[in-house]
């Protein structure tokens, strides 16, 4: 009993943030998120790392450890991506970001949060700022077919991963005033960023079902095969376990979507769109799985 209530207690959060952001979309269609994206993509997920990196007892190696799996990953499921478009006879270079980007990031943070506290909020940075890399180069070297190194340069989390990794790796302690401020505003973000998911996903439409089914039952059941599969090989246990597997676990990125509409053909940010929102809505029912295995085992 108590493990289910705490299954609640992680999961209830999340889903009901997101519920509330899907219930305003539909109610105001024209709202605008721009301004928390702006917002979250400037201050908020800055403001994240830098306090989730530094006010804990995360190492380098920890970091950079979970900088390596996280790129095997991306490199795995880059494999089954094309392998699978291959079959079906679609764009291999534009429709492989939702494929092989996890969204980390609006719900795998706050679930390790809630799941593992700080330290998992921690682990679940390192990953998400490695997935935020390979959004600003491979995911838009992909959408657009041509390489630019002008959205990496101009992407301000970048820095503050760099400023906080300084910190960790000199252990210098983080003055308490940026400790305050940077909590406020990255734990306001969280809200934000799961609101806006919800209102995304309420204007995102399902096109071509049978295709999308595939490449969301690709994120959200391989996903968590390849997850457990990382925590066996690499003998990993506790939260670390934990956090590799849920994040390891989400469905396609948001940013794959906002990437595609920018530098893809309408037909392709559609097919993109509809990944997202089909895996977001299945993953609402493989998570409850997940982070119970994760709860269960990996504590």
């Amino acid at each position: 009993m108590d493990l289910l209530i705490k299954l609640f207690d992680v999961l209830f959060p999340v889903f009901f943030i997101i519920g509330i952001g899907f219930w305003y979309g539909k109610k105001d269609p024209k709202f605008n998120t721009n301004f928390i994206t702006t917002f979250a993509g400037n201050f908020g997920l800055p403001a994240i790392i830098f306090y989730s990196l530094t006010t804990t007892n995360i190492s380098i190696d920890l970091f950079l450890r979970f900088s390596y799996y996280i790129t095997l990953y991306v490199l795995i499921f880059s494999v089954i991506g094309i392998i699978i478009l291959k079959i079906l006879r679609k764009d291999i270079y534009r429709l492989l970001p939702p494929l092989i980007l996890p969204n980390t990031g609006n719900m795998g943070m706050p679930l390790c949060l809630f799941a593992y506290g700080k330290m998992g909020l921690a682990i679940a940075t390192a990953a998400t700022a490695m997935i935020l890399v390979f959004h600003f180069s491979v995911n838009i070297l992909l959408a657009s077919k041509k390489f630019s190194i002008k959205p990496l340069l101009n992407c301000v989390p970048v820095y503050a991963l760099l400023i906080s990794l300084l910190f960790v790796y000199f252990q210098i302690p983080s003055p308490k005033f940026l400790e305050n401020a940077t909590f406020l505003i990255g734990y306001s973000t969280i809200f934000l960023v799961l609101m806006s998911l919800g209102v995304a996903l309420s204007k995102l439409k399902v096109f071509l079902f049978k295709e999308t089914l595939i490449y969301s039952l690709t994120r959200v059941i391989i996903g968590p095969i390849v997850g457990f599969s990382f925590v066996k090989f690499f003998n990993l246990t506790g939260v670390e376990a934990g956090v590799m597997f849920i994040q390891a676990s989400m469905p396609s990125a948001i940013l794959t979507y906002l990437v595609s509409k920018i530098y893809s053909p309408k037909k392709i940010s559609d097919s993109i769109a509809s990944t997202v929102a089909l895996s977001t809505f299945l993953s609402f029912f493989t998570l409850i799985v997940v982070v119970f295995i994760s709860l269960k085992y990996f504590n």
